[in-house]
């Protein structure tokens, strides 16, 4: 966990968020780049895929009318501008992908797709995937799209350690491990690539169990931690978080007495 603390305020307190123009961003892009696989290979083009952009923004809108405020005045008046600037980045960053891969020859086997399995300990895995590639050989291949750009090589153990997670739970659905994981970050033009080995993905489920016995305890005893990250400065719950001054609602659990 980034934040122990965090996880706790999500999961268990339940705290409200407020609606984040760059995650709304990126669903709209993912759904593009999604739905573009529809149309036959040879219409799968950059100006196909940028005219998609404002009609996936309205589809969102109207599974989530509360998006609408991310573009209105303070007093509540529309903010067409803004709304258009940020369409404008949107189609940017679909563009973007046209220069990292080429859609035209790709069959993807699947696209977000939800995948589950449970362990031998009992322990549910799930998550979505943007997109699972499956050669004539029978290579797979799983990809991620971030429109954000890529980490720092000192931080890119975090990014591939969640395509580990999902290669370890398509592993232990299908009895296959995937030959590549693949991360395309359109806001920066990378292309961050990993070929897992079955250590690899026993090293993550053994993390995987650790960091679960970690909540498991936490949930407990009550005890979330907070841990100062570089991401602090974006978080809604700074008014809870003792490192800002804080207070945490109360706990809302029972907690188990420490036996110490």
């Amino acid at each position: 966990m980034r934040c122990p603390l965090l996880y706790r305020f999500r999961v268990i307190d339940k705290l409200p968020e407020k609606p984040s123009a760059a995650a709304t961003r990126g669903t709209v892009v993912h759904a593009v780049l999604e739905r573009l696989f529809d149309a036959p290979a040879a219409e799968r083009t950059a100006p196909r895929a940028r005219a998609m952009v404002p009609g996936e923004w309205e589809r969102l809108l109207a599974a989530k009318p509360e998006l609408a405020e991310l573009f209105q005045e303070e007093d509540g008046a529309p903010a067409p501008d803004r709304l258009a600037e940020w369409l404008t980045g949107a189609q940017t960053l679909v563009e973007q992908w046209f220069s990292l891969e080429d859609p035209t020859r790709l069959e993807p086997a699947e696209r977000e797709l939800f995948v589950e399995t449970e362990l031998e300990s009992g322990l549910r895995l799930r998550g979505i995937i943007d997109r699972i590639d499956i050669a004539p050989t029978g290579d797979v291949r799983i990809v991620d799209y971030k429109t954000g750009k890529a980490p720092a090589p000192q931080y890119a153990g975090e990014a591939l350690f969640q395509m580990k997670f999902y290669a370890l739970v398509v592993w232990r659905l299908r009895g296959v491990i995937p030959r590549r994981l693949q991360l395309v970050y359109l806001g920066s033009g990378d292309v961050l690539t990993y070929d897992p080995e079955e250590r690899d993905l026993r090293a993550v489920e053994r993390k995987v169990l650790a960091l679960w016995e970690a909540i498991r305890l936490a949930t407990e005893t009550g005890a979330f931690v907070p841990r100062q990250t570089r991401l602090c400065g974006w978080c809604d719950h700074q008014a809870h978080c003792p490192e800002f001054g804080g207070t945490p609602p109360t706990y809302p659990l029972a907690v188990i007495p420490s036996q110490n």
